[in-house]
């Protein structure tokens, strides 16, 4: 990760995965009024530089902070405990820390819950000159997770009511399902964002009513043109399950704009995951993209990171379909370091990019076998050249020919390039 102060490649510039800002942005504007917070400190923990945005957060003025107080006189008492006892250790041992959950005290006296990642900054000789630290405003997320213990105890109580009362069972199973449902919609995007010159369409097919499931797929703006998307899947069923995917799309989409590359993105969501679950190993799989104009011609290039995640399938302009394989990666939440693969195309008019999870391919038809991978691209051959709205209508209805075939939750998300092809990007 760069320094708070400076802005990362604009989306044109043809390096890395093109997450850049906006050119008309100066870097002591992007520093000072960034979406999060940055702070650094002396070794000490005494604060030397902090920005706009989280003195506003904390309803404090600059000389009231800097040179005057350390980064734990922002924190509440259970914060500063955490930090003497976990955070600083880690911190001189490692260098660095990230996604750690924290809570600062602003001077009105409330409680603001954050994400902070730290960073040691050396000299050439090596020795630790100064702590670089930025901070992500946690209090959705934070009431997006109580909403969700709520929800588990209601499920949980209404379960035990339905016990006692056998006369009532059907309705409470009714409620339940109506639940599970309610959980599952929040879990997912409304509405997918329109992009310019981007045809997207997405479905999520539910397995079981009874239990909510952990697949999810999201999209978003990053900064400029540059659009990211991502598409998983975490272990496992029910209220636990849907908190860790709560935890993930905040995650990613809080950290993603502010990372300096895909496989960053994902190595930050796993020490999140690691630091928030231990050894009760909540992992996921993952494919995370990055959607930038092409400058050189009609098309857009897309780069492609994957966390143990099954290969993303290109459907050509020419008629042609093809997986696209990311080998290597691994589930993200289960080793404390994470190798992850990466791949980048070049989408022009016609073509068109499918995301999707397991159950999709480990759905069983008339046989007993999966329906696998090989079968599905027989499929997406047949069907090459098309577009997004029709891939994901063929393949929703495929999900439905299977009926109880599809014994999990499948997600599928696609993106196409109209055939006559996306306007050239402004200048």
């Amino acid at each position: 990760m760069g320094s708070p102060g400076s802005p990362p490649p604009g989306p044109a510039s043809g390096v890395g995965d093109g997450l850049g800002a906006p050119r008309e942005d100066s870097a002591e504007d992007l520093y000072e009024n960034a979406p999060c917070g940055y702070l650094s400190t002396a070794m000490d923990g005494t604060i030397v530089k902090i920005n706009a945005t989280l003195l506003g957060w904390l309803a404090r003025d600059r000389d009231e902070v800097v040179g005057r107080r350390r980064f734990t006189d922002l924190l509440t008492v259970g914060g500063k405990l955490y930090h003497e006892t976990h955070f600083a250790p880690l911190l001189q041992m490692q260098g660095e820390v990230g996604g750690v959950a924290l809570e600062l005290k602003t001077a009105r006296g409330d409680r603001l819950p954050v994400l902070v990642t730290s960073k040691v900054k050396t000299g050439p000789d090596g020795e630790p000159l100064l702590i670089r630290t930025v901070v992500f405003d946690a209090h959705d997320r934070r009431s997006y997770e109580t909403e969700l213990l709520r929800a588990r105890q209601e499920a949980e109580d209404a379960r035990e009511a339905a016990e006692k009362a056998t006369a009532l069972v059907e309705t409470e199973r009714v409620r339940l399902q109506q639940l599970s449902t309610t959980l599952q919609t929040t879990l997912l995007p409304p509405d997918l964002p329109p992009v310019p010159g981007v045809e997207v369409a997405a479905d999520y097919h539910v397995a079981s009513v009874d239990e909510v499931g952990g697949d999810f797929y999201d999209l978003f703006r990053l900064s400029g043109d540059a659009w990211g998307f991502f598409l998983g899947d975490v272990c496992g069923k029910g209220v636990i399950a849907a908190a860790t995917t709560s935890l993930i799309r905040y995650t990613l989409r809080a950290t993603a704009p502010h990372v300096g590359s895909l496989p960053a993105i994902l190595e930050n969501l796993n020490n999140v995951l690691n630091q928030r679950y231990g050894s009760d190993l909540r992992y996921c799989t993952i494919v995370f993209g990055v959607l930038v104009p092409d400058t050189s011609g009609p098309g857009y290039s897309v780069t492609l990171a994957s966390g143990g995640h099954p290969p993303a399938l290109l459907l050509g302009a020419d008629g042609k379909a093809r997986y696209l394989p990311t080998p290597g990666g691994q589930f993200i939440g289960v080793l404390a370091q994470v190798d992850i693969a990466t791949t980048t195309i070049r989408m022009g008019p016609g073509d068109t990019l499918l995301l999707y999870t397991d159950g999709l391919t480990e759905a069983h038809t008339i046989r007993p076998d999966r329906y696998g991978e090989e079968a599905l691209l027989d499929f997406a051959a047949a069907l090459a050249p098309t577009s997004a709205p029709v891939l994901v209508e063929a393949v929703s209805s495929l999900l439905d020919g299977f009926g109880d075939g599809v014994t999990d939750d499948a997600a599928i998300l696609a993106l196409s390039i109209p055939a006559d092809g996306p306007k050239p990007p402004s200048s």
